[in-house]
């Protein structure tokens, strides 16, 4: 509910910066999580840095919960695209980096999921009254 939405979901998704500097940093966090992909979950098969250096989408449990890793997201968004529309969120101690809704919206449509249909309504109706407001 960072963006105000009343929409909540039991995992977090990031779309992550593919340089080899930050898929490197995103490697060892990754491994302090103990991260392993959940779609093999007796495997406890292990992210790899050459893995995440692709467009895919990697889907993790972590000892904090589930954890999306995503390489692009709609049609073809990456990283570097989506920065122009993402808003800068203070997030406990640290910063995160957070699509605006307009973004997150427009995402959802691209993808056309059956759970991402579901909350456009929600997300649409939070814009238009945020846009209300003073």
């Amino acid at each position: 509910m960072i963006e105000g939405s009343p929409v909540s979901t039991f995992d977090l998704d990031i779309v992550h910066d593919r340089a080899a500097g930050n898929v490197s940093r995103l490697s060892r966090a990754l491994r302090e999580m103990q991260a392993y992909y959940r779609a093999r979950p007796g495997s406890h098969l292990e992210p790899t840095a050459a893995a995440l250096v692709g467009e895919g989408h990697h889907l993790f449990l972590t000892k904090f919960g589930p954890l999306d890793v995503l390489g692009v997201i709609g049609h073809g968004r990456d990283y570097t695209a989506l920065l122009p529309q993402a808003r800068r969120r203070k997030l406990g101690r640290f910063f995160v980096r957070v699509l605006d809704l307009e973004t997150q919206i427009a995402v959802k449509e691209e993808v056309g999921h059956q759970k991402d249909r579901v909350v456009l309504p929600l997300l649409r109706e939070t814009l238009r009254m945020r846009k209300k407001r003073p």
